[in-house]
């Protein structure tokens, strides 16, 4: 990988203030799916440890093609050091001390007929000075994590990794400066990775996969101690949550333990490791998952986090709830996150999202001076995006479903589209959302429910999802539209559904549904053999217990024979999570029934966003809109 610094020509040089004055006028130049094709403009913005240096991942092309910009937050118009890559391409940035940064490259590599995403991670100086340092370079196609930057020693890291190729992970301390490693602690087939270091950099959490038990151990140490204890044993035969989350500040001998321990949602315990005892629940809600807490660099709690319409944080420290309510309140009505802050708190890194808009970059240098970095999707038309509202609906069988409404800036009733999120072992969580405000923006109304099986309300909502793959999980997404047509929203005659993953396989499933109450389908990166998805969990023993018997229901490819409305079928032809083959043993059969349908394969898009660029995904938007539009005549 020949990498180096680079100057570029274009919108990336402009001087923040132009580039924004360039951005207004090149709107009214671009069409809609061209603004929503393109790239982020800005991926991220991180500042230094000390607060003097930003480091801004930035777009120059239609495509991406990112470069880094070192910038001083105290005076953005100075000209930045640029950084990027002649033949990979950059993904994410770390500081890993005032003066290093590691950066994460991608690049497709092609094997005979296999194409694939390699990641390569690579360290240089932040002023542009010093050479690449590409980690462990003598091992090919290398994984490895950093655990700890251990903030008192500014020259090395604590990393995991296989050290002694054997496929157990190790932990070493790796010299940022000269790539050299000792290794601190050695891996076994007990005790097997996942580690975690106290603030002090000592080891004193892991992970082992339990042979003879079919389960995981979760070990942790007694600080000063050599032995591991086992502080819980999670199956996959029970579906609880366990999750440590960092070391208390008071007692180098507990953590936070975020799990269910007997109630249905998740919630904050200390666990001490000496004792084997658990404090009651610091924190919980009866309606949603905890998430996690929030910590300070030395183990401080500042507070808790969940999520209900969106992600939500409930201060227990009052200086963070202050600063927290002084930053909000400059974008009133907004969502304001803090993405990266420097030690002091001089510098802060915003990002604020609305209904409204994409995601804007902003600093607050001081804490006083707020200044605008930039906007993620800046060419949009923000008069013509839809409003966001959370609502709930009951089921055909009264189970109460959270969902997100998305509504056009016209006036309805306006044409549907049921948008199931992927996984499904997730949830959603919408600020903004591309698809949606896309179809907002051409005057569709987009319903996203949280159907059964969805994460984040519970273990009772999680479970019912349990093989009801295409039966009842499909009967909430019907209902999802059926509430849009009661509300006024929608008309019954004008109906769709649109998924990708786990949503590409509910719209192979909602194709053949009996009564079928929509116009027509669209199915992206969908799963259509449920007997090949299960043969893959074979790979990981732990999935294959906790998985398999869930994974159940209706197999589309084995019924496409009822298959009664167009589809549309779309899928990226190195998907390597869900491959290919499942949309074209789909297409074959429809070719043999001589049904109604459409299919696109995206060349060289893998199957998660970020492996779509500005072609994959004009083509994409344009065959979607297209199909709605015209196809299935709900325009």
């Amino acid at each position: 990988m020949k990498l180096k610094k680079i100057i570029l020509l274009g919108l990336s040089v402009l001087s923040l203030n132009s580039y924004a004055n360039k951005q207004v006028e090149a709107t009214e130049q671009i069409s809609s799916i061209d603004a929503f094709s393109m790239a982020s403009a800005i991926r991220s913005v991180v500042t230094s440890p000390n607060g003097k240096n930003l480091a801004i991942l930035r777009a120059t092309t239609k495509d991406g093609d990112y470069i880094i910009e070192i910038r001083d937050p105290n005076n953005l118009e100075k000209d930045p050091v640029r950084l990027g890559a002649d033949k990979m391409l950059i993904s994410s940035i770390i500081w890993l001390n005032d003066e290093k940064i590691g950066v994460m490259f991608r690049q497709i590599l092609e094997d005979g007929n296999r194409k694939y995403w390699v990641n390569k991670f690579a360290i240089t100086d932040a002023d542009g000075k010093g050479d690449w340092l590409l980690p462990f370079k003598d091992k090919r196609n290398v994984q490895f994590q950093i655990i700890n930057r251990l903030p008192d020693n500014k020259d090395e890291v604590l990393v995991e990794v296989d050290i002694n190729n054997n496929y157990i992970p190790d932990v070493v301390r790796f010299n940022i400066n000269t790539g050299r490693s000792v290794t601190i602690m050695r891996g076994n087939e007990k005790i097997s990775g996942s580690f975690v270091s106290d603030y002090d950099g000592d080891i004193r959490i892991a992970q082992g996969w339990n042979k003879s038990d079919n389960a995981i151990d979760h070990y942790a140490r007694v600080k000063g101690d050599d032995d591991w204890k086992v502080i819980k044993q999670v199956s996959p035969k029970k579906r609880e949550n366990f999750e440590i989350l960092g070391f208390t500040k008071d007692n180098p001998d507990e953590v936070y333990i975020n799990a269910n321990l007997g109630e249905n949602t998740t919630g904050i315990y200390i666990y001490n490791i000496k004792t084997a005892k658990y404090s009651t629940r610091q924190f919980g809600l009866e309606s949603v998952d905890t998430d996690g807490v929030i910590l300070d660099s030395d183990g401080t709690i500042k507070g808790f986090r969940y999520n209900t319409k969106q992600p939500k944080n409930y201060y227990i420290d009052p200086n963070a709830q202050a600063l927290q309510e002084s930053i909000a309140s400059l974008f009133k009505g907004k969502f304001v996150r803090i993405m990266s802050r420097s030690d002091d708190d001089n510098v802060l890194v915003l990002n604020v999202s609305a209904d409204d808009n994409p995601g804007s970059y902003y600093i607050v240098t001081n804490k006083q001076k707020l200044t605008k970095i930039g906007d993620r999707l800046p060419f949009i038309d923000k008069s013509k995006l839809g409003t966001v509202k959370y609502i709930s609906y009951k089921a055909r069988d009264g189970r109460n479903i959270k969902a997100y409404v998305t509504i056009p800036a016209t006036k309805g009733p306006h044409p549907a589209v049921v948008l199931p999120h992927g996984g499904p072992w997730v949830r959603d969580s919408i600020i903004f959302d591309d698809w949606a405000q896309l179809l907002a923006y051409h005057g569709y109304v987009v319903i996203q429910p949280n159907y059964r099986g969805s994460t984040g309300y519970g273990l009772e909502h999680w479970i019912a999802g349990d093989n009801n793959w295409g039966l009842k999980k499909q009967d909430d997404l019907d209902d999802a539209a059926q509430y849009l047509v009661e509300k006024g929203l929608a008309t019954k005659d004008k109906l769709a559904l649109f998924g990708w993953s786990y949503g590409g396989y509910a719209a192979f499933a909602a194709s053949m549904r009996e009564n079928n109450i929509y116009q027509c389908v669209v199915a992206g990166a969908g799963v259509s053999d449920l007997s090949r998805i299960n043969a893959t969990l074979n790979e990981n023993r732990f999935l294959s217990i906790l998985q398999r018997p869930t994974i159940s229901g209706v197999s589309p490819v084995e019924q496409v024979d009822k298959v009664n409305v167009p589809i549309l079928i779309i899928h990226g032809d190195i998907d390597s999570r869900v491959p290919i083959k499942h949309s074209r043993d789909f297409v074959s059969e429809l070719e043999k029934y001589k049904k109604d349908f459409k299919y696109i394969e995206l060349e060289d898009a893998d199957h998660f966003s970020d492996s779509l660029f500005y072609a994959h995904k004009k083509e994409f938007y344009t065959e979607l809109l297209s199909w709605f539009d015209n196809k299935c005549s709900l325009k």
